[in-house]
């Protein structure tokens, strides 16, 4: 029989910095004298879009709730030479510290650094490595399930899988610094991605769709509180504006396969996951989007697995030959009565268990013995997509669906929008079991606002 299974979530979440990235410095002169008032911009080089701050009395600027990627940071200053400094790649999660120091001259001047080498981390104190994208893509990975990567950061051991309960699949027990497997808080975009049933991870994206990820475990801050283990934090990719896209297929086929050597033949695995990515921009420099479908059909029928039914011999009270050496490696079997010389009247057989094997298949071998398989008819379809908007240029918008092969009844799912200025926080929630688009909390902030309108689906048939 036919299964066919789909789901759509909507949901809500709100960032605070989390799968995001920040930067902060200091404004100062040669002499080492800060100076306040300076106009700090950094600009996405992917992308074009850019954020501002000004230097306050202390020299000191902050931007947080950055994008991940690679950027350029602008320092002007009238009377002093304008500071650029590029190749600053941001990682999800991480907050380097920029210095900039302006000299005396011309703002139309500059000051040009390249800063290729990797920025130092000084303001977390928690200890963490970042899986980049080009590791997700080259890694080899069974199921190209990119949980799986999480052991390579260290202090990593996967323990086990989570229990497939709703045709949920994708999560993995990982136990990281010696905390347990459920001590492991996962964010995809900023939001939770913790599956409520076991908290082990939601399905990620395939690896075409997921940017990077990082690991961090040992004194994490307080956005990453929630469990005592380790927090992963994973983000996806988004367009640019230029038009990128990728395609793919994996195979998996019996023909290339040796024969298992308790089957009499080759299994008949058709294996193919193939699919294809592809991002740009809507509208340059402030509307862009991001897709990516990865779909996997399987079809198999194997016969590895041996079992042994009644023969028609059996069935008629004759059991001389399955209780003889040739069915029998430790030798000849003398059955206790009512047996008479391993063989019976068949009229002393239970009515029910003979009605059961008449079901049973009808083998020749004289022992009994039958090689059989369940045969697997499976199509599952994946889709992920993300929309960047920069609303003006004090405020950015995020939102992201990434369906889970089939996710679980209550499985939260979230579009992320981020700003860079206003006065308060704007928070809207909406899951299966509530009302539309039911506001849920409105709390001053920092002059940043925030809300979220994820969506996700997924489809599966077998």
């Amino acid at each position: 029989m036919k299964r066919i299974t789909v789901m759509l979530f909507l949901g809500c979440a709100v960032v605070f910095a989390q799968s995001t990235a920040q930067i902060s410095g200091t404004v100062k002169d040669q002499s080492g004298a800060v100076l306040p008032g300076a106009g700090v911009t950094v600009t996405q080089t992917d992308t074009g879009i850019a954020r501002t701050a000004v230097s306050d009395e202390s020299g000191s600027f902050f931007l947080p709730n950055l994008a991940t990627g690679p950027y350029k940071i602008e320092v002007a200053l009238p009377g002093f030479r304008t500071f650029v400094q590029t190749g600053i790649v941001l990682q999800v999660n991480s907050s380097p510290v920029i210095n900039a120091v302006l000299t005396v001259g011309q703002v139309s001047e500059q000051i040009q650094v390249e800063a290729n080498a990797a920025l130092v981390e000084t303001r977390n104190i928690g200890v963490g490595n970042v899986i980049e994208t080009e590791r997700i893509l080259d890694l080899p990975l069974n199921g190209r399930n990119a949980v799986e990567l999480v052991v390579l950061s260290g202090a990593a051991v996967q323990t086990g899988t989570s229990t497939n309960y709703s045709n949920l699949r994708g999560g993995v027990s990982i136990s990281v610094a010696g905390g347990p497997s459920f001590g492991t808080s996962y964010l995809l975009d900023g939001a939770m991605h913790n599956n409520p049933y076991d908290s082990n991870n939601l399905p990620l994206p395939f690896p075409d769709a997921l940017q990077e990820f990082k690991v961090e475990t040992g004194g994490l801050s307080a956005q990453n509180g929630l469990h005592s283990g380790a927090a992963v934090n994973a983000v996806t990719k988004s367009g640019t504006n230029e038009f990128h896209g990728s395609l793919f297929e994996f195979v998996r086929n019996y023909k290339f396969n040796a024969r298992n050597y308790f089957a009499a033949s080759r299994d008949t695995l058709k294996r193919n996951q193939f699919g294809g990515t592809i991002g740009g921009p809507i509208l340059r420099n402030k509307l862009f989007f991001f897709g990516a479908l990865q779909s996997t059909i399987t079809r198999q029928d194997p016969s590895d697995t041996i079992s042994y039914v009644p023969t028609a011999q059996m069935l008629s009270g004759d059991f001389t030959t399955v209780t003889s050496p040739q069915c029998r490696t430790t030798g000849q079997l003398l059955l206790r009565a009512p047996f008479v010389n391993n063989k019976i009247d068949p009229s002393q057989f239970s009515r029910a268990a003979v009605a059961i094997a008449g079901k049973l298949p009808q083998v020749s071998d004289p022992c009994g013995k039958i090689n059989w398989g369940i045969r697997t008819i499976s199509n599952e379809h994946t889709p992920v997509g993300r929309i960047d908007y920069l609303m003006a240029r004090t405020a950015a918008c995020s939102p992201t669906a990434q369906p889970s092969q089939v996710p679980a009844p209550n499985a939260p799912r979230r579009q992320t929008c981020r700003s860079a200025a206003g006065s308060r926080w704007n928070v809207l929630r909406m899951d299966s079991t509530s009302e539309p688009w039911t506001p849920l909390k409105t709390e001053a902030r920092q002059p940043t606002t925030a809300f979220s309108f994820p969506f996700s689906g997924a489809l599966r048939r077998g």
